[in-house]
Formats: structure tokens, C-alpha cells, sequence
């Protein structure tokens, strides 16, 4: 147990391993409702790995606004599953196409399922654009755990997205993500977090899926990850 313990608290904000790993994008998907699954798994050195999958119900609720309900489990080296919580993430777009960069803003409630574990909040700027096929996604995301008896602090986060429109079935591009601490006192360089690798995108029919592998630092431990998400539309 104590193993498990220590390998807990290498997470990079386990309270935040969906934006951790996947990356927010703006979209008008009005009236669209979505089956969003999505799992990630870290494997550090010298260690056990970690796995989480997750999956919830998404829907378009205005041209402008984005609602989903999710849940997700964390695992340890493919045992000790446990479920973590319910998040709600609500993005709004503030643009729509009249500039050269859309802008919206990403909301996340996340409550563990211990109540002794308190709850977290995340929000902050997406910024996408557009040059011919290609897109750009930088995101940056402010971060905070409450109620959970401990001193907390408001922590940064950071995503960025290259996306080459080439297939509707597959689209290459490079992700990444990272954590500096303290949003106005950033950790020293060698205990910030910062991942990136290439990723892939696609399409068919009702189905929109993503998976990136990543190389890099999980609260500043090395590790590579692997992530994917599957949506079904309708």
C-alpha cells in the first residue's frame, strides 16, 4: 500500500489527468451529443504504471457552449482499480471565424469521490487557429485543489497542439503538456513537468478518435505516456 501511496503522488495533478493529456479544442457541435471515452497510462522508470480510463456523455448545447458529465477510475500496474470522482467541463467560445485566432474558455469541476479529498477547479484561455491545413491549439489552464484539509495553491498548466489536415481518417500532428507549479512562482526548472510526441487524428462515419505517445516529465519523474480518446456522434 505504501508503494501505491508513493506512486499516487507522482501524478501530475491526478485531480487534472484529463487536460493533463488531452487536449481542449473549440468547436461549434450545436445540438451534437457525444459518448467521449478516453484513457491514458504513464510508465515510469524504476516504477509501477499508472493507468486511468474515463468516459462521459458530451453535448453541444448552443453554438457556443459545451457541457460533459464524466467519470474515471485510476489503476496501479493494472490492478487496484479505483474510481476517482465525477467532473463537469463546460467551454464557451468567445469567437467564432471574425479573427484570426478563436478564443473560448474552458471550465472544469472535478469532485473525488472521498469527500475528505475535497474538490478542484481548473479554467483558463483555448486559443486555436488556423493556416491553410494546418492547426494550432495553445491552451493554459489555472488549477486548484479545495476542501480537502491541505494548503492549496493555484498551479499552471500549459497545452499546445500542431494538427495537419491531410485525411479525414488521418491527420498527423504533436501534442504536449506541462505543469510549472505555483502559477506566479514557478518551480525550479527540474522539478517542472513537461511531456510532448507525436499524435495522430481521424474520422469515420459517427466515430472521431486521437492517440498520442508522449516523452517527458510526470511531476518531474521521467516517464512516457500514451494517450487516447474515442468518440461516437449522434
Amino acid at each position: 500500500m505504501k508503494e501505491l501511496l508513493a506512486l499516487a503522488a507522482m501524478l501530475p495533478l491526478a485531480a487534472f489527468g484529463e487536460t493533463g493529456y488531452y487536449v481542449v479544442t473549440t468547436y461549434d457541435v450545436e445540438g451534437q451529443a457525444s459518448i467521449d471515452y478516453k484513457y491514458w497510462n504513464a510508465h515510469y522508470k524504476n516504477s509501477r504504471n499508472v493507468a486511468s480510463p474515463e468516459i462521459g456523455i458530451g453535448y453541444g448545447i448552443t453554438s457556443r457552449w459545451y457541457t460533459e458529465l464524466s467519470t474515471q477510475w485510476i489503476q496501479f500496474n493494472g490492478r487496484h482499480t479505483r474510481n476517482t470522482g465525477i467532473e463537469w467541463q463546460n467551454d464557451f467560445l468567445l469567437t467564432q471565424g471574425q479573427y484570426d485566432v478563436d478564443v473560448a474558455l474552458h471550465t472544469l469541476v472535478e469532485r473525488s469521490r472521498r469527500r475528505e479529498d475535497g474538490y478542484a477547479v481548473e479554467i483558463g484561455p483555448v486559443l486555436q487557429a488556423q493556416f491553410w491545413r494546418t492547426q494550432l491549439n495553445f491552451n493554459l489552464f489555472f488549477q486548484r485543489e479545495m476542501d480537502n484539509g491541505e494548503k492549496n495553491e493555484t498551479e499552471l498548466a500549459y497545452q499546445w497542439q500542431v494538427k495537419q489536415r491531410w485525411k479525414s481518417w488521418f491527420s498527423p500532428g504533436l501534442q504536449g503538456f506541462g505543469e510549472v507549479g505555483k502559477w506566479n512562482d514557478w518551480l525550479p526548472s527540474k522539478k517542472q513537468s513537461h511531456r510532448a510526441g507525436p499524435a495522430f487524428f481521424g474520422e469515420a462515419g459517427h466515430f472521431k478518435y486521437e492517440a498520442a505517445y508522449l516523452f517527458g516529465k510526470n511531476s518531474g519523474r521521467a516517464a512516457n505516456s500514451f494517450s487516447m480518446r474515442a468518440r461516437y456522434i449522434f
